[in-house]
């Protein structure tokens, strides 16, 4: 089952049911007017749901409409909680590899986690906001997870039964403004701005064979101004799958239903299938060569991330941003 969200009707926006092909949709308000709302009572609504998304499919339903990603607002426009991991611990090793510093042991056996800015999520065609190209804005390409209602203290065994969708993710970050942030030894702030997420939301089920149950094995296709940046695999090298995530998160918190758990950037060892940041590129420039070459997005600069299944067909559409100078009110 796919599920959008239009931008439209409010805050929390419109809960639409979209085809396996994303080029319709119908909008499902008598019982499901938004994605926390059915997330909220998941039991009950998934299967109303998923009535809606085969008849949908099947070609039977009136009040059908053509389904347009540039209308759409993120799956979830606001969440209870955005929680990012960085499970693809190669990725964090290159980081410290590239200014001299050596991984903690610990890095292997524990997650890094932190929580992120979730009352303004954007969706999948909204622009990259920000002041300054000093600040140094790069994409992140991810795959995240959304929760139902998550007990404080479950197992990695029992984590899994809590995932009920899956998205794809542009955590932007803001490299230039991180440095003095970490030196605080207090976490991001300024240096994450607003994350867009994919047009749609899916099922586990929608992943076929590429889903475990853990990880999707599928690459996340990243193209920086129309040509091809990076592909790597979300399957491979992640060190902590998605259950592994979510009992952390919740080792000392209930997580509330609508929880969104993100992967962190996904980052191969191999490197022939690229990146999906601009800082890691740069960092394996800096390890090379002695300084990064490839600079970080300036305004008019476009990414986009999307995924496919083995028969090609874009499974949560894609994200495709571009980088807007922001000019605050005075």
């Amino acid at each position: 089952m796919k599920l959008a969200t239009l931008r439209e009707g409010g805050r929390d926006g419109t809960l639409v049911v979209v085809s396996r092909d994303l080029k319709r949709a119908v909008r499902v308000a008598t019982f499901a007017p938004t994605l926390q709302i059915a997330l909220d009572d998941w039991a009950a609504a998934e299967p109303m749901l998923n009535a809606v998304y085969t008849r949908l499919n099947d070609g039977v339903l009136d009040d059908v409409f053509d389904l347009d990603p540039r209308v759409l607002a993120a799956p979830l426009p606001r969440a209870y909680q955005w929680a990012d991991g960085s499970a693809y611990v190669n990725h964090v090793e290159l980081v410290r590899k590239a200014r001299g510093a050596e991984l903690p042991a610990s890095f292997w056996t524990d997650p890094l986690m932190y929580q992120g800015g979730s009352d303004n999520l954007i969706g999948p065609c909204e622009d990259v906001l920000a002041e300054s190209e000093e600040w140094g804005i790069d994409f992140e390409g991810e795959v995240a997870v959304i929760t139902d209602d998550v007990p404080m203290g479950v197992t990695a065994e029992k984590a899994g039964d809590h995932i009920k969708l899956l998205m794809l993710v542009n955590d932007v970050s803001l490299r230039n403004l991180i440095p003095n942030e970490l030196a605080k030894g207090f976490g991001f702030f300024h240096g994450k701005p607003a994350t867009a997420f994919s047009p749609v939301a899916v099922t586990p089920d929608e992943l076929g064979e590429a889903w475990d149950g853990k990880r999707v094995h599928l690459p996340l296709e990243v193209q920086l101004n129309g040509k091809p940046f990076g592909r790597p695999n979300a399957g491979v090298d992640m060190t902590f799958d998605f259950p592994q995530l979510i009992s952390h998160a919740a080792k000392t918190r209930y997580l509330a239903a609508g929880t969104i758990v993100g992967s962190g950037t996904v980052s191969n060892v191999d490197r022939s299938s690229g990146s999906a940041c601009l800082a890691e590129k740069r960092m394996l420039e800096q390890i090379a060569d002695g300084q990064p070459r490839t600079p970080f997005m300036r305004f008019g600069d476009r990414v986009r991330l999307e995924m496919h299944d083995a028969g090609g067909q874009s499974i949560f559409g894609a994200i495709d941003q571009q980088v807007v100078q922001y000019h605050p009110p005075r």
